[in-house]
């Protein structure tokens, strides 16, 4: 009885933790919009976040988009076309669900019980819950497009997103 006991309180506790993450990264979508976006705008984000990551020895993918239009597109050595494949399943579910791919998956796995991927009604070919697609918001306008990082791990694809716009946007 008490490894039930012990083994619901640790279920518990990763929900619970689970459940501050999800307010998390919902606080972050919310303070991380725009007043206006340019092209000027797309090339400093790319270029900021390109050079953090040669600077850390990283090897991303990174894409910035305002609706369709592709205004960056940055591959680092260390990668190939299958981030390009990453990039666009983040975008489809940043477009899809208008938030980052790492909510809708952390929603996904903490209220559905299953991945994103696995759901019935989802083509997981075209669709990722996983981190480093965010989206690029106006605010009091909505989402207007997506950024997008692959590469690395998925929490800290979403991580690099999150410190280069706070930085753009002087947070």
């Amino acid at each position: 009885m008490l490894s039930r006991v012990r083994h619901t309180e640790h279920m518990t506790t990763d929900r619970a933790a689970r459940e501050a993450l999800i307010a998390e990264v919902i606080a972050q979508e919310e303070r991380l919009q725009f007043t206006t976006f340019s092209h000027d705008d797309a090339w400093m984000l790319g270029s900021s976040l390109r050079d953090r990551a040669l600077a850390r020895g990283q090897a991303i993918t990174i894409d910035i988009a305002l609706g369709e239009q592709r205004l960056f597109h940055c591959a680092l050595p260390g990668t190939s076309a299958h981030n390009d494949v990453w990039i666009e399943r983040k975008k489809r579910t940043v477009r899809e669900f208008g938030a980052s791919s790492y909510l809708v998956g952390l929603r996904f796995t903490i209220l559905d019980g299953h991945e994103l991927e696995s759901a019935p009604w989802m083509d997981p070919r075209q669709f990722a819950g996983h981190g480093g697609g965010f989206p690029l918001a106006i605010r009091g306008v909505g989402v207007v497009g997506t950024i997008a990082v692959s590469g690395l791990p998925h929490e800290i694809d979403h991580g690099l997103i999150v410190e280069a716009l706070s930085e753009h946007l002087g947070l």
